[in-house]
């Protein structure tokens, strides 16, 4: 049996640590440095000839550094005659850009497609793409898991009286539809009007949550600006409580002042992406096992997709 073994970049090594222990592996060593003018050094510690490797990296802050590492990974594993090359990328960043939504701008996604492509990575997993059409993106297969499955049973242990799912954008109505119907509840969507970049004004509220205990849901949380003022629209509109479901904790800037000062009650996130700091606000559920239990279905050839149906 030719074999395989995970690598990690420096992006979230505890969560790499984390599929390792599931798979009853140990992470393979590569050595990752920086040159003292900022450039990436990799060398790979052990042997890979012959075998699929699988390098956990979520592509976060700072992005082009955690997206520069899985590149010179992949290149250095390629050139050790590696059978193939995984890239298990959490959270895959530059997602928001995947379409010309205004003269004269790229399509960052796409070019990210092209470089992981081109520098030799086989096949991709990730979960919750801020954007379902970057799988078209790519001419290697791609595999975008839902999230949707942690945090599912961690509601129904909250035993809400009254839940209603609430969309925070119209964007993420299919997203809010999907997590609705297999809780068997209904939902409701927040109307926005985005004035910029990471600044948003909640407009109105599409449905009604009055004495509701309403479930915002997103594949992301960056400045928190939407999820906290959707918080408190929903209050003033008489909810009882709101909690948010987000996938991949980005927080930048003002996002954990904005969270502990706002109207939710609770935030639940993976552990896609590290926390920089803790919040009694935010709840993490672990999405390691879930990658754990792709990555050897794909390694066994089996079908990933039976563990979403």
């Amino acid at each position: 049996m030719r074999g395989y073994k995970v690598f990690s970049g420096t992006a979230n090594e505890e969560f790499a640590k984390k599929v390792a222990k599931h798979l009853t592996l140990p992470l393979s060593d590569a050595t990752i440095k920086r040159f003292s003018d900022g450039e990436i050094g990799v060398q790979i510690s052990e042997s890979v000839r012959g075998k699929d490797v699988f390098i956990v990296q979520p592509t976060c802050a700072p992005a082009n550094d955690t997206l520069m590492e899985i590149l010179i990974m992949t290149d250095a594993l390629k050139r050790s005659s590696a059978n193939s090359i995984t890239a298990i990328m959490p959270y895959f960043g530059y997602a928001r850009q995947d379409r010309k939504a205004a003269p004269r701008v790229p399509i960052s996604a796409k070019l990210v497609a092209n470089l992981l492509q081109t520098a030799g990575i086989d096949r991709v997993v990730t979960i919750d793409l801020h954007a379902g059409q970057i799988q078209g993106f790519f001419d290697i297969p791609v595999d975008n898991l839902y999230g949707n499955i942690i945090f599912l049973d961690y509601i129904k242990r909250k035993n809400l009286k009254n839940p209603i799912i609430a969309s925070p954008d119209i964007g993420g109505v299919a997203r809010a539809r999907a997590f609705a119907k297999k809780l068997g509840i209904d939902m409701v969507i927040i109307d926005k009007r985005r004035e910029k970049a990471n600044v948003c004004e909640v407009m109105n509220i599409i449905g009604d949550v009055e004495g509701k205990d309403v479930i915002l849901v997103d594949d992301m949380i960056d400045t928190a600006g939407t999820i906290t003022k959707g918080a408190s629209v929903l209050k003033e509109r008489g909810a009882t409580s709101v909690m948010a479901c987000c996938t991949h904790a980005v927080l930048s800037g003002p996002a954990y002042k904005r969270i502990s000062s706002s109207n939710l009650d609770e935030l639940i996130v993976s552990d896609t992406i590290p926390l920089k700091s803790k919040s009694e606000k935010i709840t993490v559920l672990s999405v390691a096992p879930l990658f754990s239990e792709v990555i050897r279905r794909v390694y066994h050839n089996e079908s990933v997709n039976g563990l979403f149906v």
